[in-house]
């Protein structure tokens, strides 16, 4: 989410509440909301309810909890060697070949085909792009 997205989300959150403790329920928020802000509401009709019940339930922080899982990209050093030496061993192996070997997602090896080796494809090759 971007820097004025999560700005306006947590606005919207700080409305969300004033809403609960007002005694307003979640359709009737949610209406406030859609008036007050138009199509800059970044919250869906189920995060307002959601959040709407957190709050009457006794919930006074507007953040986001703490989130412990593994991070959502694999594209780190090893990972990018990985890759570099596959392709150096054969140019001709496409994305989803890489991936299968690796036991990466094709996203990642495209991502670190593309933006960190610096590759594209050319006639069924994977080349440099400053070629």
């Amino acid at each position: 989410m971007t820097r004025v997205k999560m700005q306006r989300s947590l606005e919207q959150r700080y409305a969300i509440r004033f809403c609960a403790k007002l005694g307003k329920s979640g359709s009737e928020t949610l209406q406030l909301l859609r008036t007050a802000y138009g199509d800059a509401a970044v919250l869906s009709s189920a995060q307002v309810f959601r959040w709407n019940k957190t709050f009457k339930d006794g919930r006074d922080s507007v953040e986001d909890e703490q989130r412990a899982w593994r991070p959502s990209t694999s594209r780190n050093e090893n990972n990018v060697a990985r890759v570099e030496a596959v392709l150096d061993r054969d140019r001709r192996l496409n994305v989803r070949l890489i991936a299968e070997e690796l036991g990466l997602s094709k996203t990642d090896v495209h991502q670190i085909i593309t933006e960190d080796l610096h590759m594209r494809k050319i006639c069924a090759k994977l080349v440099p792009k400053n070629l």
